[in-house]
């Protein structure tokens, strides 16, 4: 590959761009071709000019770390792990059954109940949602059906709980099938 050389003319851009800038130490502007038609002389420096103000520098703040790195979102459960749960060979811890309960209730049930199970050291644990109501009643108060199913996963992956759960997913049919969930919680750890 061939370098290709720079004319007198992009020497001398280059000499008007380089007088602007503090030069590093050690380094050198190139000096233009001499007996070049293209080589420019330097303008000489005009004596009646204003001298030109020194480049502002801006200072990027320093980095400061964040003090707790929030961890990541939970994700389903590993194919493997859930056949091991589905056929026996990984315990499950607890239970909880959220029929009957408001959102609410559901909701304060549910941080209480995982926050227990991991400081008791508990690693799967199964949250009863059920599937909601099959018919509708002609009722003007009537919820739509489903609430605690949908708002579950919601809660699971917000606030507190969070920190505490790896990930979750839908209970195999011996467990409760799609009215329940395996939540997989982490071990808790040695500052709590």
């Amino acid at each position: 590959m061939r370098i290709r050389r720079l004319s007198g003319a992009e020497i001398e851009i280059w000499r008007r761009v380089a007088a602007t800038v503090t030069p590093r130490d050690g380094s050198a502007l190139p000096e233009p071709p001499l007996g070049r038609p293209d080589a420019a002389p330097p303008p000489p420096p005009a004596a009646d000019a204003a001298p030109r103000p020194k480049p502002r520098v801006f200072h990027a703040p320093s980095y400061v770390p964040p003090v707790s790195v929030p961890k990541p979102p939970p994700i389903g459960l590993e194919r493997r792990y859930k056949r091991k749960v589905a056929i026996g060979r990984v315990p499950v811890e607890g239970v909880l059954d959220l029929h009957g309960m408001t959102q609410a209730q559901a909701h304060g049930a549910l941080n209480r109940f995982l926050v227990t199970a991991q400081r008791d050291g508990s690693r799967l644990v199964i949250v009863v949602t059920g599937k909601g109501m099959r018919e509708r009643y002609h009722r003007t108060d009537a919820v739509e059906p489903g609430v605690l199913r949908r708002a579950v996963p919601s809660w699971l992956r917000d606030g507190i709980l969070r920190q505490i759960v790896i990930g979750f997913e839908e209970a195999s049919i011996g467990h409760g099938g799609a009215g329940a969930l395996y939540v997989r919680l982490r071990r808790p750890s040695a500052t709590e």
